[in-house]
């Protein structure tokens, strides 16, 4: 017998309540299904730091926002997720943090760093793009740290499209952050 969609499990936050607190697993929920990862390589995690510390050199200079990395973005009991790095303008962090320290909407940028996998991979480029899409992200980076690759993600007609992939010698520009500009290979040193 086959299960309908209507017969899954729906999860929400507070079901992750319940959930062992194990340190070395991320638990994430995207339309009522459950995401589970094991902590990143350390590689990932490198990528991630430098990404940050390129945005965050930027918006100091700029004193319009800052990045974070795996902040907490609670949209609605069934779309939790921590993406690797968000840039979020002053304006919109102030009205969109709850007493918790949560974001309770979308940040400008988000960033998604590949971990290896299929699941992982689907995971980012389905059904995180899907809900950053829908939630009114305005730029989404894929990046993956094993190719070297960044894939542009902006907002076209309500919805994200892919408009370039970047290589590790090309020049990374954004109409979201005036006057950055960063070398791709600086992700991966």
């Amino acid at each position: 017998m086959s299960q309908s969609v209507s017969d899954k499990v729906r999860w929400t936050i507070s079901d992750l309540e319940l959930l062992s607190q194990d340190e070395g697993k991320r638990y994430e929920i995207i339309n009522g299904e459950l995401f589970v990862t094991r902590s990143p390589h350390w590689d990932h995690q490198r990528t991630v730091d430098n990404i940050c510390l390129e945005l965050n050199l930027w918006s100091r200079s700029q004193r319009t926002g800052e990045a974070r990395t795996t902040p907490g973005i609670i949209f609605s009991e069934a779309d939790n997720v921590e993406p690797d790095v968000v840039w979020i303008s002053n304006q919109r962090l102030s009205s969109l943090l709850d007493e918790l320290g949560h974001l309770t909407g979308a940040p400008e940028l988000v960033v998604e760093v590949l971990s290896p996998g299929t699941i992982n991979e689907r995971r980012d480029k389905e059904a995180k793009l899907k809900l950053y899409s829908t939630q009114g992200v305005q730029e989404y980076w894929i990046v993956n740290w094993q190719l070297k690759t960044v894939e542009i993600y902006r907002r076209e007609n309500m919805q994200l499209k892919l408009i370039a992939t970047l290589l590790e010698s090309d020049r990374l520009t954004s109409p979201l952050l005036p006057d950055f500009v960063c070398e791709v290979n600086r992700f991966f040193i």
